[in-house]
């Protein structure tokens, strides 16, 4: 069905006819009489919709459904669909990333090409964010200092679209994981979900930040706030160097002790993922956490249709400036006309 939102505005349509009452009609000139052989070249035409000039009256008309039309568009004619239904499970769900510089180490592995941990995060993390229809999902970006990138929505499409977006070092080069949950504990405090979850990704330790992690998962637990944390990082990987090649930790600096703490104390659990298929198990397992179910939302979808009737106005208009130009090329053709009748009678 089609609805205005400013339905208030058609009564704009009766200006035309309110300007015509009030305003003064335009005095005919007073010109020096003509002699000419013919008159039918001077049908030029009146002004006003009650001209006995039939090109007159069709004018009037023409301009007044262009005027229609304007006010038409001013008053936001929109579509508005059939009610969606939306699925919805009543879990508001935060997921916090790391972007300290130690993200950019290569130690994962996908279809046959190592990368960073940053972009192992966003392909694993985007795939699980795409499956978690119903929920509502935001982003913490997180380094030195912790940010929202996303609050919490339904539009999955746009907080992965941010999250693929994200740099390493964007929040610094350090880990703020203390400030990170203390943000999330923020932004759910007062949410009335009845399922809060936090999933923490981060591939060291808490190295910055006013906050310290595990008085932060008090603070959570007290909200109801569940946290999910995942340390990732290889064990093992081979670099080169001037004395060949050897094996180092790549995850030395991982605190998996406080990582385990956060979690026991919200009522969560710790996932360890040394690589791309841990990690994806570790989202498969995430995803199979229980909804509860709130009541039926519904969703109307719409459409603006204001520029239909403006470029019906528009055309209308171009319409009316070509007969007016009509009309001038035949009153130069009467004028030319004129001309050799003074010259014959000047003659005699």
């Amino acid at each position: 069905m089609i609805e205005f939102q400013w339905p208030w505005m058609f009564i704009l349509l009766v200006l035309p006819f309110v300007m015509l009452r009030l305003l003064p009609k335009a005095q005919p000139q007073q010109e020096a009489a003509l002699r000419v052989p013919d008159l039918s070249s001077f049908n030029t035409l009146a002004s006003g919709p009650h001209s006995k000039n039939p090109s007159s009256h069709a004018m009037f008309w023409l301009a007044f459904l262009a005027w229609a039309c304007l006010v038409s568009a001013s008053a936001r004619p929109v579509w508005f669909g059939e009610p969606v239904e939306l699925p919805v499970s009543g879990r508001d769900l935060m997921l916090a990333v790391d972007l300290s510089g130690s993200m950019q180490v290569e130690d994962f592995v996908i279809n046959g090409k190592t990368i960073n941990r940053l972009l192992a995060t966003q392909i694993v993390a985007g795939e699980f964010i795409e499956r978690r229809v119903g929920d509502r999902i935001g982003l913490i970006l997180f380094g030195r200092n912790a940010y929202v990138q996303t609050p919490l929505t339904f539009d999955r499409k746009t907080v992965r679209s941010l999250l693929e977006e994200a740099v390493i070092g964007l929040a610094g080069k350090e880990t703020a994981i203390g400030d990170a949950i203390g943000l999330a504990v923020k932004r759910l405090r007062a949410d009335k979900a009845a399922n809060k979850t936090l999933i923490l990704l981060t591939d060291g330790a808490n190295t910055a930040g006013e906050v310290e992690p595990v008085k932060a998962a008090e603070l959570a637990a007290e909200v109801g706030l569940t946290i999910y944390t995942i340390g990732i990082g290889a064990d093992e990987m081979i670099v080169q160097s001037f004395f060949g090649n050897r094996r180092v930790n790549p995850s030395q600096d991982l605190d998996e002790k406080t990582l385990s703490t956060i979690a026991e104390k919200t009522g969560g659990k710790y996932f360890r993922a040394r690589d791309t298929d841990e990690l994806n198990k570790i989202y498969s397992l995430l995803d199979e956490l229980e909804p509860i179910a709130l009541e039926q939302k519904t969703f109307r979808p719409q459409r603006s249709l204001f520029y239909w009737p403006l470029a019906v106005a528009l055309g209308l208009s171009f319409i009316i400036l070509i007969l007016r130009l009509h009309l001038f090329a035949r009153m130069l053709t009467a004028l030319s006309r004129i001309n050799p009748v003074h010259r014959s009678q000047g003659r005699s």
